[in-house]
């Protein structure tokens, strides 16, 4: 049984940081694609970041520079550590994974999705 549960979200201030979490069970994170998608309030599920098991990472144009996926594989956790937020990064953030093939910016492409944690930046 997988499970994914996504944790660290809270309400910032603009320019403040949050790191996000997600605690992956029944599955090896190092072994396939994992990633980040958010969505806002209104708005249609984007894909943020990426990193693929070779450990490549891939970034949203409107988060590239300010956020950083990685992965402890002794942990099976994945992260996302997020800076120099803005209002506009405020979304729920879900964590996911492809259990076969490279990351892709479709969200249909992905099998297991968390529960999803709020992050609101003000």
């Amino acid at each position: 049984h997988v499970q994914l549960v996504e944790s660290g979200g809270g309400s910032v201030q603009s320019g403040g940081s949050l790191n996000l979490s997600c605690a992956v069970s029944g599955y090896t994170v190092s072994l396939n694609c994992m990633g980040w998608f958010r969505q806002g309030s209104g708005k249609a599920r984007e894909g943020a970041a990426f990193i693929e098991n070779n450990g490549s990472t891939r970034y949203a144009d409107s988060v590239k520079g300010r956020f950083t996926i990685s992965q402890d594989n002794a942990k099976n956790t994945l992260y996302l550590q997020m800076n120099s937020l803005k209002p506009e990064d405020t979304a729920m953030y879900y964590c996911t994974t492809r259990s076969r093939g490279a990351c892709r910016w479709a969200e249909d492409m992905y099998d297991y999705w968390g529960q999803g944690t709020q992050v609101t930046v003000s």
